[in-house]
């Protein structure tokens, strides 16, 4: 395989359904999120393993940034022509993804989180691989507490839930 590097993401178009998350790249093609992301207070981290794609809107939810967090697969220039970024991450190592979004590799997971006071949009994190796809946002901690669903923050059912704050522990 060849080097892959980090690639910085450009502003996309992004439309919020009541079915999913859509994202047109640049060279026009589409990506549809399905299902509504669960809402997650701070923080989430992914399942060992998984293609983890975070995207942070702009304020009026129209247009974002989208960056695949330790993705190896895909050529540098077909994401650059597609607009999507990159960010690679060695063990135990963290990057800034967008002014208030930091991502961290955690024993072959990703670890995404938000300040809330920072984003003025939103935090969007995708989880996929060939047996299916999870999707998450990240929200401040009274959001999270509106949502009746008590999400767990660990993709593969570690830790507790959103409400009891031990999520991810």
């Amino acid at each position: 395989m060849d080097s892959r590097s980090e690639v910085p993401p450009d502003t996309l178009p992004v439309e919020l359904t009541p079915e999913g998350v859509e994202v047109t790249y640049q060279d026009g093609r589409r990506v549809f999120y399905r299902g509504v992301p669960a809402k997650v207070a701070g923080s989430v981290r992914t399942a060992p393993g998984k293609d983890v794609h975070v995207l942070v809107t702009d304020e009026d939810e129209r247009r974002g940034v989208l960056v695949y967090a330790n993705e190896r697969k895909t050529e540098d220039s077909i994401l650059e022509d597609t607009g999507v970024g990159r960010v690679l991450l060695d063990r135990g190592e963290e990057a800034a993804v967008f002014p208030g979004v930091t991502v961290r590799e955690r024993q072959l997971r990703v670890e995404v989180e938000t300040d809330p006071g920072m984003v003025d949009g939103r935090v969007f994190v995708f989880e996929e691989d060939e047996m299916g796809e999870r999707s998450f946002e990240l929200v401040a901690e009274d959001a999270a507490e509106d949502d009746s669903t008590g999400d767990v923050r660990d993709a593969d059912g570690r830790g507790g839930t959103a409400e009891d704050g031990s999520a991810g522990s």
